[in-house]
């Protein structure tokens, strides 16, 4: 059966939920930000209405190859990032950088204000599109 995975922010995240939701999930951390603007050029394309123009920065790349070979065996994927605007972001950037596919794997977002196994189920609950 294919696990379910959850992508966290931060390792120490990543192991106390791994402890509250058990072996039928994967938690993976980003390990915060996983895009930013290019240090070598102009980070906006100013002839298409100044679209941001993102790359993956070298030490996030295997981060994200962790998070693509991850999600394609997943059966679903939770995104539990921060619950603020910044959260919010990573996980938009997350579905971008790793290419994640609603089409063919459902992705939710869940957000908690603390990690006890109460809140977590709950925010599972009650998860929603980002």
């Amino acid at each position: 059966m294919a696990q379910k995975l959850v992508i966290v922010e931060s390792p120490a995240k990543a192991r106390t939920l791994n402890k509250i939701l058990g072996r039928s999930y994967s938690i993976k951390a980003s390990l915060g930000h996983v895009r930013d603007l290019p240090r070598t050029s102009l980070g906006v394309n100013i002839d298409k209405d100044f679209t941001p123009k993102y790359v993956i920065p070298q030490r996030k790349r295997k981060v994200i190859r962790q998070i693509k070979e991850a999600a394609s065996k997943a059966s679903s994927i939770y995104l539990a990032t921060d619950p603020d605007r910044e959260g919010e972001a990573i996980s938009w950037h997350l579905v971008a950088a790793a290419k994640l596919d609603e089409d063919k794997v459902p992705i939710r977002r869940v957000a908690f204000h603390e990690i006890t196994k109460e809140a977590v189920e709950k925010a599972f609950k009650s998860s929603h599109s980002i």
